[in-house]
């Protein structure tokens, strides 16, 4: 919770400057629209139509750039539907999605809520990072 004093960017401002971001006006924005309304999935083209209808000039170029830099920096979760549909996920929590096909969605599931078994050997020299998994689904939205 903020301080009485504190400016309302002040979370976002030292989150960035934690992991080593300079806070420019961009990245403030961004991150704002980001990480002020709890766990969400977002490409970059729904972030810069959001920016934009919020009075945030801000390029489409500048927005894929800023995505890939709070990923790199550990503030994203990159998450790879289909080779052209990209998300960017906030909740950093170990967790895997429902992708709904017909309203290009996604959706949480607990990180407990699958199991895993059977994953080849790791190759040698390299180390488990993650396994996600993504469920397509087709259908009404009845969950909530």
């Amino acid at each position: 919770m903020l301080a009485s004093g504190d400016r309302p960017y002040a979370q976002t401002i030292q989150a960035l400057r934690d992991k080593g971001l300079r806070p420019t006006r961009q990245r403030i924005a961004l991150g704002r629209l980001l990480f002020d309304g709890g766990n969400r999935h977002v490409t970059a083209e729904a972030l810069h139509a959001e920016a934009s209808k919020g009075g945030v000039k801000v390029s489409l170029a500048t927005v894929y750039n800023t995505l890939h830099q709070f990923t790199d920096a550990g503030l994203l979760r990159q998450v790879v539907v289909d080779g052209g549909c990209t998300y960017f996920d906030t909740n950093l929590s170990d967790h895997h999605h429902f992708y709904h096909v017909d309203d290009a969605r996604l959706e949480d599931i607990p990180g407990d809520g699958i199991e895993v078994q059977g994953l080849p050997q790791v190759p040698e020299g390299a180390t488990l990072e993650r396994v996600e998994v993504i469920v397509r689904v087709h259908g009404d939205r009845k969950a909530g």
